[in-house]
């Protein structure tokens, strides 16, 4: 997934609000289980302060007695964590063995029956403690006591790690779930856009004309705006097409007379009639190269795919019968799948004038390759002829001519590679193995 990527960036801030979401989710988790704890604590302390007010009584002395402790064992254990007090307004306190020598107080809220707050413990620790005010008989009249019972809070955090130990694993275990169920939704919802990039790249293969209206109502008007590009470039393409067409029909005339009156002027002034042919045919040549530039740059968006093998076949078939092609040696290897993505117009074109090149310096052989590979098309074109130099090479690049001793050489290779370049394609040219010319075309793959 790539650093710029849509789904990657909405994955991420989904990930980042899910576990702030989590966090503060777990924070609340925590405060309620404390509230709920204490109230629970201060619940079960009530009840054994109950207990205990129940149970507490005077002896003839005027001493407060218990006849029957609470049977938790902690009251007993010197600081075992469970305390209670039962004192009287100026009177000796009645307290467990747990607080040792140590006093208790009570929790100073009168308002608040029973009254809940935290004490000091007898070893220096937190209680959380029960004040419940009781009245007793006593010799014809009734008397005040404060029952307290506290727990250190130390136990209460005991619990609280245990409740934290099982809640983030559980917050962990959900932020995963979550996380990948809320990938799957983006995946999901960003999902027309890969089907708008696979139409797209059906479009650029020239596998389809326009885009299909079956998009969800948010991306339809993008959908919209990219046909009727689709319609306007067409439009263009046809006008680009038929304006170059015009120009070439007008341009022939001229282009003829001026040929006639090289031949005229002939027998009466050679040179002259030479400089005319010569500049009307580099004329031509012009012409015919810039209009195959115009029909190469204004191919648009939309392209048509053409199969490779069956215009090889085509083309070798006719060149076949061209002078010095039925003495040579025709190798073809193209796979059936190889598509071209262009028009059969400008494959012909680029073909025919690689082709005819290889026929015309061949010396017994010529080998036409081709396939997929690697999420390229490849078209290998070579033949045992005599090859290009660098510098020749280079001339090709500039427009130009590379060898003046045979007719139409060097121009048709510089239109072919005008072409390809126009459909998307690149021509490179080297040694190939038989001795002569290497000219591979290679082009993009869509989904290879």
């Amino acid at each position: 997934m790539k650093h710029g990527s849509l789904r990657l960036r909405l994955g991420l801030a989904a990930a980042g609000l899910i576990a702030l979401a989590l966090a503060l989710a777990g924070v609340g988790l925590t405060l309620i289980f404390d509230r709920v704890l204490d109230a629970r604590t201060a619940d079960g302390l009530d009840r054994t302060a109950k207990l205990i007010a129940g149970q507490v009584a005077l002896a003839p002395d005027g001493a407060l007695t218990l006849p029957r402790e609470p049977p938790d064992s902690r009251f007993s254990t010197p600081y075992g964590g469970l305390y209670w007090q039962v004192e009287r307004p100026g009177g000796a306190a009645l307290r467990s063995r747990s607080l040792w020598d140590r006093s208790l107080g009570t929790v100073p809220d009168p308002a608040q029956e029973p009254a809940v707050g935290d004490l000091a413990g007898p070893d220096g620790g937190r209680l959380i403690a029960v004040t419940r005010r009781v009245s007793i008989p006593a010799n014809g009249a009734t008397v005040a006591l404060a029952v307290t019972v506290a727990e250190d809070r130390r136990d209460l955090a005991a619990s609280r790690a245990t409740f934290l130990r099982l809640l983030v694993p559980s917050l962990g275990a959900l932020f995963v779930a979550l996380t990948l169920a809320m990938s799957l939704f983006v995946r999901r919802a960003l999902s027309p856009f890969r089907t708008l990039r696979a139409d797209l790249a059906a479009i650029h293969a020239g596998t389809r004309a326009r885009l299909p209206e079956t998009f969800p109502e948010e991306v339809r008007p993008l959908v919209a705006d990219l046909n009727r590009l689709l319609d306007a470039q067409e439009r263009d393409l046809q006008r680009a097409r038929t304006g170059a067409g015009d120009m070439a029909h007008g341009l022939k005339t001229p282009l003829a007379v001026l040929d006639a009156l090289a031949r005229r002027t002939e027998s009466t002034d050679p040179a002259l009639a030479a400089e005319i042919a010569e500049q009307a045919q580099a004329m031509g040549r012009q012409v015919e190269r810039t209009l195959a530039r115009a029909r190469a740059v204004s191919g648009g968006l939309r392209r048509k795919a053409c199969p490779v093998a069956p215009a090889v076949a085509r083309i070798v078939g006719a060149l076949k019968r061209l002078p010095e092609g039925e003495a040579l040696r025709w190798e073809i290897a193209v796979a059936d799948g190889l598509v071209f993505p262009g028009d059969e117009g400008d494959l012909t074109e680029i073909l025919g004038n690689i082709l005819d090149n290889a026929r015309k310096w061949a010396h017994r052989r010529i080998r036409v390759s081709g396939g997929v590979e690697g999420g390229e098309g490849h078209l290998v074109l070579e033949d045992d002829g005599p090859g290009m130099s660098e510098a020749a090479i280079a001339g090709i690049a500039r427009g130009r001519r590379w060898d003046e001793t045979r007719p139409g050489t060097g121009f048709g290779i510089a239109i072919a590679r005008d072409l390809a370049e126009g459909v998307g394609a690149r021509m490179r040219f080297g040694r190939s193995e038989l001795g002569g010319l290497r000219v591979e075309v290679s082009w993009s793959v869509p989904g290879a």
